[in-house]
């Protein structure tokens, strides 16, 4: 089967913050997204978002399935050496990271690539479905029973995040691959917009067709106090 997607992006400061330290990827010509949320402080959040996206909009057209995925992984661990390596130079104890989702698609199949707690969703038959899992403290507090999911993005730590490109250590990538279908609509998104918008309220507006820049106003018009970015992508036909 072949599919038809259609994609739009969107990003703001928020309501709160004076710069934006995400960054996004819209490439359906190549059937690649991504959003990356910057970490770390002081100009070095978006100096690590912006090096992510910039390396995957070097990824070549013409690639199959296989050699598209594999280049993603690529650019993502070479970016991930270089922040350390930039960390490094700002001296003892920075960092220099961001989380990702990366999106890919092929034919009638999609993956998604993830490290950190920037999110991936699918509304399939009017449902709202979680693909990614946060890479986060509190998730691993539900996870072990420790806290409930309604109470994780209120908690005090809810912005403490266990993996990203840049972070210490070997970059770990999560993935999930599944069947696009008729009707699908994909959203890609920094937490700024989930700990604004409730999951439900994020379903029921993809489901009555809001694009990105209708979901991102909403969230400043609620007085986001973190940045906030919206990649969809749609199954058309």
């Amino acid at each position: 089967m072949s599919v038809r997607l259609t994609s739009h992006a969107a990003t703001h400061p928020g309501a709160v913050r004076p710069r934006n330290e995400d960054a996004l990827l819209d490439r359906p010509e190549i059937g690649l997204w991504a959003v990356a949320d910057g970490a770390g402080g002081h100009g070095a959040g978006d100096v690590a978002s912006t090096a992510i996206i910039a390396a995957l909009q070097t990824i070549p057209p013409g690639l199959s399935a296989a050699e598209l995925l594999a280049q993603v992984r690529l650019k993502l661990m070479t970016v991930h050496d270089e922040l350390q390596v930039e960390a490094e130079r700002r001296g003892p104890g920075r960092i220099v990271a961001s989380t990702v989702v990366v999106m890919l698609a092929r034919g009638d199949h999609f993956a998604m690539l993830w490290a950190g707690d920037s999110r991936g969703y699918l509304l399939r038959g009017g449902v709202l479905q979680r693909v990614t899992r946060d890479h986060s403290l509190v998730q691993e507090l539900v996870d072990q029973g420790a806290l409930r999911e309604e109470e994780a993005e209120s908690h005090p730590q809810a912005n403490v995040i266990t993996r990203a490109v840049g972070a210490h250590g070997e970059l770990e990538l999560d993935k999930v691959s599944g069947r696009i279908m008729e009707g699908d609509r994909y959203l890609l998104c920094t937490d700024g917009l989930f700990k604004t918008i409730p999951e439900a309220e994020i379903g029921a507006m993809l489901s009555n067709g809001s694009d990105p820049t209708a979901i991102v106003t909403e969230a400043v018009g609620r007085g986001a106090r973190d940045n906030v970015s919206v990649v969809a992508v749609a199954c058309v036909d």
